[in-house]
């Protein structure tokens, strides 16, 4: 008989002597990070992408106006917690600019919060999203980070003083953080599991969306990449008018941009930065490139459409990039997984009393395993894509309509891709009774903590609301295609509290600190503007945004943890006390 390696036998010892209550969820560190197959094709050296993966995440360049990188939305334990320019309503009404206050929480306010048939008191269909960039037409290229475009004029609401300011997006943003375990990512699923080496849609698009070197010449080839949400998802916003692209921005015109940059030439790296802190200043993102990828996928002069092989390829590059830099951060350190793993000490009393209130209310339906999401890969591999819930009706697995807005509001996994085809595999295998409408992922629970707002459409400010929605059946209780498993939960005072704990304690404290894997280097983000408004000399239909800054930090971490959104709108954290607490001034020219 083989030998059982230590690492798996001290998981087995764990399960056999941890607390029954707790075996159910488990620790993250028992579970295998997906990876895609056949991914050396086209990478030829997985170290050198995980640095053009965490370069490119970074790299404030990568927007069309010089000034937007994935991160500007994902810089706050892998979430955003910006409160002032946040808000957008496709439905309605919204104030642009707006500072968000705690009182503006939750959206819909009922006269007893344990009471979903109670007095409605306020109740706003706008979402607390991200801002992006300015709308603005894209005309070229300028030979440096920003593009030339033009103000556009088609967007009023996004409008103050009658200048321009940075669009909204429609949904709140979610963490990065574990979503590598998500058999699709985004909030409407929209993301495949199948990455075409382009876009988000997988097999809906059946364009050859690579060239690849063959015999001398640039041949056209189909990508279809599996175990790759998180590529899919990438190459997303960059294209996005609202996220970071000026309107009629490509592909190759990015990557030809890009690549004849140096990665981050305009933020500060920590010098020991656990993945960046050895970037040679010569690097370019063409040598980062040549250093991760195969030369069947750059290595070439040829011209197609008046662009080479690593312009033309750059999607590629950069979804795979993204990828493997995203299925780094995984929080498989929490309080909770060394309990899960055997050490009974290691969550508190209360804490305890709190996971038995997740179980015994049946919060694990749908926040099961140790992903905490029914919608990884290890219970779609128990369950299969699509489920009959216990009313009857059809769903793809892991996501649900919760109550959170009635699903007019959004219609979330009903919706279909830029190619016709429906988002729910439920509907396209023609299951019926459809329960689709307003159903999203259902997210992970780690690091919650820090992800405020809450739900898709950021209408919740602390988890104590969170708790007091879930505990009163949610808001629309006579939604159609409602959960069963959100109904009233009866749950005192005491409980709910202790219900709270146990959610703090899924936070990692590598997060909590920002300590590698999770340290980063220095970026600005735009965080809403002044009262006194004046133009942008280079824009002039444009307001100039007020610049934060969110310091470099290395693989060691901060001294303090970092900010909640509750504690960012009470002004907790700007002595120096929390990290991010969006007082620092920005060093980015």
């Amino acid at each position: 008989m083989d030998p059982i390696h230590p690492r798996r036998l001290a998981l087995i010892l764990a399960a056999v002597s941890a607390p029954s209550f707790g075996q159910a969820l488990g620790s993250l560190e028992s579970v295998r990070v997906p990876e895609p197959p056949d991914l050396g094709k086209y990478v030829r050296d997985r170290a050198a992408l995980g640095v053009l993966g965490k370069a490119l995440f970074w790299d404030m360049q990568l927007g069309s106006d010089g000034r937007t990188a994935c991160a500007s939305c994902h810089f706050h334990a892998g979430a955003d917690h910006r409160a002032q320019n946040q808000f957008s309503n496709p439905n309605g009404a919204f104030e642009a600019n707006y500072a968000q206050s705690l009182s503006d929480f939750p959206f819909r306010m009922l006269a007893d919060a344990g009471d979903n048939r109670s007095q409605v008191l306020r109740d706003s269909g706008q979402r607390a999203g991200s801002a992006g960039v300015f709308r603005r037409m894209f005309s070229g290229l300028a030979g440096a980070a920003a593009e030339d475009g033009s103000d556009a004029s088609d967007l009023p609401a996004f409008r103050i003083g009658g200048l321009n300011v940075r669009q909204v997006t429609p949904r709140n943003t979610p963490s990065v953080f574990d979503a590598v375990f998500n058999v699709r990512n985004t909030w409407d699923g929209r993301a495949s599991s199948v990455f075409n080496g382009a876009n988000p849609f997988g097999e809906s698009d059946e364009h050859a969306n690579a060239v690849v070197v063959d015999g001398g010449r640039l041949l056209p080839e189909m990508v279809r990449i599996g175990n790759s949400s998180l590529a899919s998802q990438a190459v997303g916003p960059p294209l996005n008018s609202t996220e970071m692209s000026y309107d009629g921005r490509t592909w190759p015109t990015l990557g030809r941009k890009m690549l004849a940059l140096r990665p981050l030439a305009l933020q500060k790296i920590a010098s020991d930065d656990s993945v960046l802190g050895d970037l040679p200043p010569s690097a370019t993102y063409l040598t980062l490139v040549q250093s991760a990828f195969q030369p069947a996928y750059w290595d070439s002069t040829q011209l197609v459409n008046g662009f080479t092989a690593a312009e033309i390829n750059f999607s590629l590059f950069f979804g795979l990039a993204v990828q493997a830099y995203e299925a780094t951060l995984t929080s498989v350190q929490t309080r909770f997984d060394r309990f899960s793993a055997g050490n009974s000490s290691a969550l508190t009393t209360r804490e305890q009393a709190g996971l038995r209130v997740f179980q015994r209310s049946e919060c694990t339906d749908c926040h099961l395993g140790p992903e905490l999401t029914s919608a990884s890969f290890t219970n779609l591999a128990r369950q299969g894509a699509v489920q009959r819930v216990r009313t009857g009706i059809v769903t793809d697995t892991g996501f649900i309509h919760t109550g959170v807005r009635p699903s007019a509001d959004d219609s979330g996994l009903e919706g279909a891709d830029d190619f016709g085809v429906p988002y729910s595999a439920a509907e396209r295998q023609g299951s019926t009774p459809l329960g689709i409408a307003g159903a999203f992922k259902t997210p992970g629970l780690r690091n919650a903590e820090f992800t405020g707002p809450y739900f898709h459409n950021g209408g919740q400010a602390t988890l104590e609301q969170v708790v007091e929605f879930y505990n009163r059946g949610g808001d629309f209780p006579n939604s159609p295609n409602l959960s069963p498993d959100v109904r009233r939960l009866n749950l005192n005072a005491d409980e709910r509290a202790a219900l709270v704990e146990f959610l703090k304690a899924l936070t990692d404290d590598r997060v909590r600190f920002e300590r590698a894997p999770f340290d980063h280097p220095e970026i600005c983000v735009p965080a809403g503007y002044a009262d006194s408004q004046a133009a942008d000399p280079q824009f002039p239909g444009s307001a100039v945004d007020r610049w934060v800054s969110i310091p470099a930090v290395g693989r060691t971490g901060n001294t303090v943890p970092l900010q909640t959104f509750a504690e960012l709108l009470q002004g907790v954290g700007i002595d120096g006390s929390r990290a991010h607490n969006l007082t620092d001034a920005c060093s980015i020219p």
